[in-house]
C-alpha cells in the first residue's frame, strides 16, 4: 500500500521480527521432514512418487485437504 506522500506503508506484522524467526524455523523443519524419506531410502521414495504421479486429482485433492485439516487442528491444539 502506498499514502498520498508516495511512502510504502507496511503493515506492523510484517515488521515483527519474532514471527519472521518462527516462521523460517518453520520452513527448516518442513525441509529436515521432507528429507528422510529420500535420504532413508531413496527406492521407497521414488515408489512413493511413481505411485501418486499414478493417481486421479480428485484423490491427491483429497489427501491434500485432509493433510491440511490435520495441520490446522495440531496447530489448534500445540497453541
Amino acid at each position: 500500500m502506498v499514502c498520498q506522500d508516495g511512502w510504502v506503508i507496511i503493515p506492523a506484522f510484517f515488521l515483527d521480527s519474532d514471527m519472521w524467526n518462527e516462521l523460517l524455523i518453520a520452513l527448516a523443519l518442513v525441509m529436515v521432514i521432507e528429507g528422510f524419506l529420500p535420504f532413508l531410502s531413496p527406492g521407497a521414495m521414488r515408489n512413493m512418487m511413481r505411485a501418486a504421479s499414478e493417481m486421479d486429482d480428485r484423490s491427491l485433492r483429497i489427501g491434500g485437504l485432509v493433510s491440511m485439516i490435520l495441520g490446522v487442528i495440531m496447530l489448534y491444539i500445540v497453541n
